[in-house]
């Protein structure tokens, strides 16, 4: 049982039973505590089903309650699929169909996201703490409560999470209890976190980075906590009221905290760890971080989520690089690298695209279909196909991130397909063809949308794209033309949409999209 993630969860409540696991919304419930709601959760949940394999969907927030609800999940045995309340219906409906979800269990702050699937058409028995709501009800009952977590085979998926897909439908990705228990016995060897430490959770909790909050804290008896959209002006002092210890956010924290005067040296001494993923990190952001945080080693990671979480790390220091990006640091041990050239065959060269196979490897996507170009069979190993270009650093034997090699991107820490974005655009009445282009803003990434066909308002395209996409990722500006240039091949030109994109939003000229505030964005849906 320690090997999964229920059983990191008992190694916490044996190092820390009456301290809080969480602090959220006024909150502070303990290990033991939450270790026995999860129980009567769990044992709930399951007396309410038929006998035989269940899916369940955890819908969560960053609310106590949240916590509770996966716990149990978890605790459950069955396989959970964390769903974003913020997200779309249309968008969270097509992951429940996906995963063959067959009953919810929601917290709290789920409810209006359970009445919005409720009135897409959605019918799911569901376990609600809140009470009743509009979905078939399970009831909590004490006399329910498992005497111990369900036990799991190392084969069993822990959980499904989805990403983008290039058709617009999201792609499942299934880790096991094997995937995580490899990945984190890993950390247990390279960090050194204790009961005493205190973790932000900045990810939101279907989203694969903020698996690493949880169960680093969780494991070492840890303490987590969220910090709500208004911390991020005035971190330093959230950061010192709640005596963090250990940070995890996207690169882009950095940009907004800069932007909120947060940033000075040392602003956030009580910091010894710092890690940062999801995007490319630069090295001025790196050294700004390091003077705010002068106690705190800094690392860098890199990882999709069909390689569970992050597989790989570098440790900063103050070198400048190339490319001015920090490395993304060496693979994980236990794990192969393979490098493919520009036609897509393997290659002994520094630079190519990265492809890794190993423990940590998902067994594949829930659609069989979605495999194909995603996966590949070299010298008895199973490779993935990651879409990022690389080349060997010089320092440690690891990687330096040059860019993707496909029409992906990372947009506030989410990672999409462009086309995704694209096809959505072409589902707006009055719009005939569409292109969405990655523009590089403020040390991080905004998307911005050319259309043809009528001159549709910008208003109506962003009001359009927020009921399909997460908020994190609606295009910033919008651009109308009578047609698209195209490039000497007699394609799209993509890379003069993307320059003029660049200098519409430096000049300010952009059609904006009215699509929230820095603080939403940040804490929008991963």
């Amino acid at each position: 049982m320690d090997g999964t993630l229920s059983g990191r969860f008992l190694r916490g409540l044996a190092l820390s039973p009456d301290r809080p696991a969480l602090r959220a919304d006024g909150a502070s419930p303990t290990y033991r505590e939450l270790h026995e709601r999860a129980l009567t959760l769990a044992g709930s949940l399951l007396a309410g089903l038929p006998d035989g394999r269940h899916t369940v969907g955890v819908p969560v927030g960053k609310g106590p309650t949240a916590y509770a609800a996966l716990l149990a999940a978890l605790y459950s045995g069955l396989t959970v699929v964390p769903l974003q309340p913020a997200f779309p219906a249309v968008r969270t409906r097509q992951m429940i169909e996906a995963a063959g979800v067959d009953v919810l269990l929601a917290a709290d702050e789920a409810q209006p996201a359970l009445a919005a699937l409720h009135e897409d058409g959605l019918r799911l028995p569901t376990l609600s703490p809140a009470g009743d709501g509009p979905m078939p009800a399970l009831p909590v009952d004490p006399d329910s409560a498992l005497k111990a977590p369900m036990p799991v085979r190392p084969t069993d998926i822990a959980y499904v999470l989805f990403t983008s897909g290039s058709t617009g439908r999201p792609k499942g990705v299934p880790v096991t209890h094997a995937n995580t228990a490899h990945y984190f016995g890993l950390l247990d060897r390279r960090y050194d976190f204790g009961p005493d430490d205190v973790f932000s959770q900045t990810f939101d909790l279907n989203f694969d980075c903020g698996m690493f909050d949880l169960f680093c804290a969780w494991g070492a008896g840890a303490t987590l906590v969220p910090p709500p959209p208004q911390a991020y002006r005035r971190m330093p002092e959230f950061a010192a009221e709640h005596g963090l210890t250990v940070w995890f956010s996207t690169p882009s924290a950095i940009t907004l905290i800069r932007r909120m005067g947060g940033l000075t040296p040392g602003a956030l001494p009580s910091l010894r760890w710092s890690f940062f993923a999801g995007e490319a990190l630069g090295c001025r952001d790196a050294e700004d971080w390091a003077a705010a945080a002068p106690a705190s080693a800094l690392e860098n990671l890199y990882g999709p989520t069909e390689l569970t979480i992050t597989v790989t790390a570098h440790r900063w220091s103050p070198v400048r690089h190339l490319n001015d990006m920090v490395p993304i640091g060496a693979v994980h041990e236990g794990h192969e690298v393979l490098l493919l050239d520009d036609s897509g065959a393997p290659s002994d060269a520094d630079e190519g695209e990265l492809c890794v196979a190993g423990p940590q490897l998902t067994p594949g996507y829930l659609d069989p279909a979605d495999d194909a170009g995603r996966f590949l069979e070299h010298d008895g190993h199973r490779f993935y196909r990651t879409g990022d270009r690389v080349r060997r650093a010089d320092d440690d034997g690891g990687w330096l991130y040059l860019g993707r090699t496909d029409a992906q991107v990372q947009v506030h820490g989410v990672r999409l397909e462009l086309a995704e974005v694209e096809a959505a655009v072409r589902d707006c009445a009055g719009v005939q063809d569409a292109v969405a282009v990655a523009v590089p803003v403020d040390g991080t990434v905004e998307l911005a949308v050319f259309h043809t066909g009528e001159p549709v308002p910008p208003v109506r395209l962003a009001r359009h794209l927020r009921q399909v996409l997460p908020a994190a990722v609606v295009p910033r500006a919008y651009h109308h033309l009578d047609a698209f240039p195209l490039n000497p091949n007699r394609k799209t030109d993509r890379r003069q949409l993307a320059a003029r994109a660049a200098a519409a939003m430096a000049q300010g000229t952009a059609a904006p999209a009215g699509r929230g505030t820095t603080d939403e964005r940040q804490n929008g849906a991963q």
